[in-house]
Formats: C-alpha cells, sequence, structure tokens
C-alpha cells in the first residue's frame, strides 16, 4: 500500500522542487505577502544558496518546504520533495499530522540561526539528538545512545563518549551549531536546510561549519539549501544560487553564473556591497570630492594608553581566576582608528569596556584622556564619561523599548545636564538624526519600529549626541545585511573625517576593519600577537594566527574563495 501523498515516479534529478510557491501571512493590519510566486530546484547532491536581506522571504521559502510555519500563514503553489529512497515524492504543502511527522528528519531536516533556541538548556545533548530517533520509531537505548555517539563524532565533537552526557551550556557556540547540524543529520535526511547557519560565529569558526556541511553532501549523500545574506558563504559554499528581493526571485543559475555575470541590479548591488581586503572605503561630498581628515593623526596627542594592561575575573566555586586581557600594550591617538581584531574569548570587547570605565582594571596601567583606570574612583572618572561615546553590537537590546528615539538619544544629554528634558532638546536630537540620515519624523518611534541598520544609526546618534573625543565601537556591524553595513561603514567613516574623533573598532571581520583602521591589533587569547599599520597586517601578516584569520574570511568570488579553502587547510594541517 503507498504512503499518503506519495507518488511512485521514478526518482528525478531535482531533490526538490518549489513551484510558484505564495506565502501571506494575517495580521491586524490585514493579510502581508512574504512569498510571491517564487519557483526554483534543487537537484540532487548539490548545495543551493539562496541569498537576499532581511525580509526577502528566504526563511519563510525554507521553512514551507517542511512546512513549518505559523497558523496565520496562508499557502499556494507546491512544494514536490522526492523521497530518499527514490520511491515517490512528497506534496509536503498537503501533508498533514503523522505524515508530516515522518518526513520532517527523514526527508529533510532544519539547521536554524541560533543554536541556543532550538537546545534544550535542561537536557543533555545526547537525549536531544536521541530524540529525534525515538519519534521515528528506534527504542532501544543502547543502539540510541551509539547513534548520538557516533553523529557527534562524525560533526567534529571532541571527546564524545563523554560529551555526549553534557548540557549545551557546556558547549562554545560553533560546537552548540555542529551539535544542532547533528541533529538534522542524525536521521540521514536527504535535504539539509541551513537557515543563515554562520551569522554569528567566528570567521574561524563560521570556515569550520561550511566545511561540515560540505561534509553533509559528500559523505551522507544530502543536498543542502543554505539561506544568508553573506555573499562570501555562497562563493565558499554553493553549486547554485537563487537570488531573493522583497519576496520574489530576481536571479537564479549556477554560482559562478550569478558571481561573474550577474543581471540583475539588485544581485550586482549585493555583491558590490561586500567589503573586500584591499578596497579602500573612500566617502565624497555632494561636489564629489573625497571627505577627508584634516589632520594626520600620527600628529595627534595620545588619547588612549595601556601599559601591561591586565583584566581578571575571579573564579566562583572553587574555578581559578580567568585572566581576560593578559598585560597588553597599546595607544590611541586623537582622530586616529585603532581596529581591534579576534574571535569570541580574544579580550577584546574587555578591553573596549575597561577604556569606557565599565570593567574594572586588575593590573598595570591603563589612561583613558589623561585619567589612569587602574584604581580609578567614579566621582573622578565621572566628569570624563560626556567625552566617551559607546556603539553597541545590538542596538536593540541597548535602547529602552518603552521610550522614543528622541528620548533615547536625548538620554545622555539630559543625564550630563545639557538639556532639562526631551522637549527642550527635541531640535537638537533632530539635527543628530540628520547627521546620521534619519529623518527627523523617526524621533516618534519606538525602537522596534525600526530596522536594524537604522536602529544602529540611531545608535549611532545616541554615541555622538556629547560630541566625545573618544569612541568605542563594539561590532556595530555584525548583525547588519551587507547593503546596510556598507551604508553604516560609509556614514562612520564620513563622521569620523569630519569630527575627528580617537576610535577602538571591535570587529572579527578583518576586511570591514581593512575599510576603516588606520593601525589593525590582533588579539588572541588575551594577547597582542600583531601590531601594525592595516595595510602591512593585511598584506603581509607574521603571526600564524593573524593568517589563519585571513585565510578563514570568505570572499566574493569562487575561483579565489577555492585558492582561500585550500590555504586555511594547509595552515590547519601546520597546527
Amino acid at each position: 500500500m503507498s504512503e499518503p501523498n506519495a507518488s511512485s515516479a521514478s526518482p528525478s534529478t531535482n531533490l526538490a522542487e518549489i513551484k510558484d510557491l505564495s506565502v501571506s501571512f494575517i495580521t491586524d493590519a490585514g493579510s502581508i505577502k512574504a512569498v510571491d510566486g517564487v519557483s526554483f530546484t534543487i537537484p540532487r547532491g548539490t548545495v543551493v544558496g539562496v541569498v537576499g536581506e532581511s525580509g526577502s522571504g528566504k526563511s519563510v521559502t525554507a521553512r514551507s518546504i517542511i512546512k513549518l510555519l505559523p497558523e496565520t500563514a496562508t499557502t499556494s503553489g507546491a512544494v514536490m520533495l522526492s523521497k530518499r529512497d527514490g520511491t515517490g515524492e512528497l506534496d509536503v504543502l498537503s501533508l498533514s499530522g503523522e505524515d508530516l511527522q515522518r518526513m520532517r528528519g527523514s526527508e529533510a531536516a532544519m539547521v536554524f540561526q541560533e543554536p541556543n533556541s532550538v537546545l534544550n538548556p535542561v537536557y543533555t545533548i545526547g537525549w536531544q539528538i536521541e530524540e529525534g530517533l525515538r519519534a521515528h520509531g528506534m527504542k532501544d537505548k543502547k543502539q540510541l545512545r551509539a547513534k548520538a555517539i557516533d553523529i557527534l563524532k562524525k560533526v567534529g565533537i571532541p571527546d564524545a563518549e563523554t560529551r555526549v552526557d553534557y548540557y549545551p551550556h557546556q558547549f562554545s557556540g560553533g560546537q552548540k551549531q555542529r551539535i544542532v547540524i547533528a541533529m538534522a543529520l542524525v536521521l540521514n535526511p536527504g535535504l539539509i536546510l541551513a537557515d543563515e547557519p554562520t551569522t554569528a560565529l567566528d570567521v574561524t569558526v563560521q570556515a569550520e561549519i561550511l566545511d561540515l556541511l560540505r561534509l553533509a553532501k559528500d559523505e551522507f549523500g544530502a543536498s543542502v539549501l543554505i539561506i544568508t545574506h553573506n555573499m562570501g558563504v555562497i562563493a565558499d559554499l554553493a553549486d547554485q544560487v537563487v537570488v531573493m528581493y522583497r519576496g520574489h526571485v530576481v536571479e537564479q543559475g549556477d554560482v559562478e553564473q550569478v558571481f561573474y555575470h550577474p543581471n540583475h541590479d539588485y544581485t550586482k548591488r549585493l555583491l558590490a556591497s561586500v567589503p573586500r581586503i584591499g578596497q579602500q572605503l573612500v566617502v565624497r561630498d555632494l561636489d564629489g570630492r573625497a571627505i577627508e581628515r584634516e589632520d594626520d593623526w600620527r600628529d595627534q596627542p595620545i588619547a588612549v594608553e595601556a601599559k601591561g594592561l591586565t583584566i581578571t575575573y575571579p573564579g566562583h566555586l572553587m574555578q581559578p581566576d580567568f585572566v581576560a586581557v593578559d598585560g597588553i600594550d597599546f595607544t590611541i591617538r586623537r582622530s586616529e582608528v585603532l581596529g581591534l581584531v579576534g574571535e569570541s574569548g580574544s579580550g577584546k570587547s574587555t578591553t573596549g569596556r575597561a577604556i569606557a570605565g565599565l570593567q574594572k582594571v586588575s593590573g598595570g596601567s591603563l589612561k583613558v584622556l589623561g585619567v589612569e583606570m587602574n584604581g580609578v574612583k567614579e566621582r573622578d572618572f565621572k566628569p570624563k564619561r560626556a567625552d566617551i561615546g559607546f556603539v553597541f553590537q545590538d542596538p536593540g537590546s541597548s535602547f529602552n523599548p518603552l521610550m522614543t528615539i528622541a528620548q533615547n538619544v536625548a538620554e545622555p544629554l539630559i543625564v550630563h545636564g545639557k538639556y532639562r528634558d526631551v522637549a527642550e532638546a527635541r531640535e537638537y536630537v533632530g539635527d543628530l538624526l540628520e547627521m546620521v540620515q534619519l529623518p527627523r519624523v523617526y524621533m516618534n518611534r519606538f525602537p522596534h519600529e525600526l530596522s536594524g541598520g537604522q536602529r544602529q544609526r540611531a545608535s549611532l546618534a545616541r554615541a555622538l549626541a556629547l560630541k566625545p573625543s573618544l569612541l568605542i565601537a563594539d561590532e556595530p556591524t555584525s548583525a547588519l545585511d551587507v547593503s546596510v553595513q556598507a551604508k553604516v561603514l560609509e556614514l562612520f567613516k564620513r563622521l569620523q573625517a569630519e569630527i575627528g574623533f580617537a576610535c577602538l573598532f571591535i570587529t572579527h571581520d578583518l576586511a570591514v576593519v581593512d575599510m576603516l583602521a588606520d593601525r589593525v591589533m590582533v588579539m588572541h587569547k588575551g594577547r597582542i600577537v600583531e601590531h601594525g599599520d592595516t595595510e602591512d597586517i593585511m598584506q603581509h601578516p607574521q603571526d600564524p594566527y593573524t593568517r589563519k584569520l585571513l585565510a578563514s574570511l570568505p570572499v566574493p568570488d569562487p575561483r579565489e574563495q577555492r585558492a582561500h579553502r585550500e590555504q586555511l587547510h594547509a595552515l590547519l594541517a601546520q597546527g
């Protein structure tokens, strides 16, 4: 007896076919169409990259393939998924109940963007991997555990026999993403749907995850649909590319055709927005003249000076103290941009917070605008706080959601006594928003009513409200789409040239640093491993860690990226 909704046709060359798919959502404001007439195929044994910016409909399209949509969604069109064993195909949108449950995991599985939203903190990762196997009929406890250990080994989790009993909080971000991929692979599905699987990861960890998805295709024989806004990731992994914009497919083809001969203007804009090593960022005025700083930063006085700076976090529950920053030396001159690069846990954000007076100094010396921070009392440092601006990585969490944009931006002005209230500061706040290219009408909106890029601009306006002489920018563009990131970086460079503030720009993206920074400082495990002029470090890196960082950065060029990947594997082989 044939399975419901499955045909008995011979195996197709395509694993999945999306035909004229449309998805709408019912909201209080009426029906909103998120996906409009999308059609493309996923051939067997290939990686298809769906690329587009936030709101393009790419995640909704991927979720439709396994019918993982909320009840408010209405769909039309068809999603045909060929069964892995070649016995026919499933009409996914017509599946329900047990048929849908059987299909998920065994025929197609999803890897979500944020592993913390998938992994249950109260269960071991072994139990969570076994849960999928139990749902598909496996009951033997020894067999379940053996399967979980085996898949953890395959995705590169060290000491899998022991760590199968660990909880999610005992793993790093990259390891948690590997575990989520293991959960998707354990039932050996024919299709892996990976939704922005590398967005929040360091470049070296990102390279490892991309290798793992490549393994899913080569060793497990799965097709992979990867959703991303990173064109470098697409160049590294994809065989075919689908470009989405405002719910429509605007271009599709093999990876070389899309990268080297793009047809649609949107694809061309996406490719042009990607930061690359060696690409200079030049901002111009209305007459087309390049905007440059009036004075050479090398001749300016020192704004920040660290000598043997050490920052230690005390241990708890018999754990030893953790040295986050280990005896580093550096300076930042007025009107200079110093790029601070390193992976998560390298100590770069801790360094930035110490400069802003948000983290105590444990040892050595740190002078900020003439104030020694080692042992400083708040009453002595408070007058200097008005001279320091801070741009946070996630403006959504740094803004008060109950306050309007005007109230949020005006807050430091009121705290430091420049204005009595928001009404008095309103004209100046409007000027600040226009300076960061946001219309004055945005003053009355709340943070959730702005896009990510607009919130980041408002965050920059707030940081510059008191006209600081020192700005600390902590990963200010890491969560933005590439075209929005390009606009924010251009705005940042323009304001820095016009105002001339000293800046510590913290990031893990070397291409962004190359566009903005005068000098680069590379941190690894609390220490500075390389320090010098940006061009020298980027073109002639001396430290193996810096070379590994550069080789891990995916470039938006498929041919160049292949050579790049081989270089990275050679560096890793050397240890």
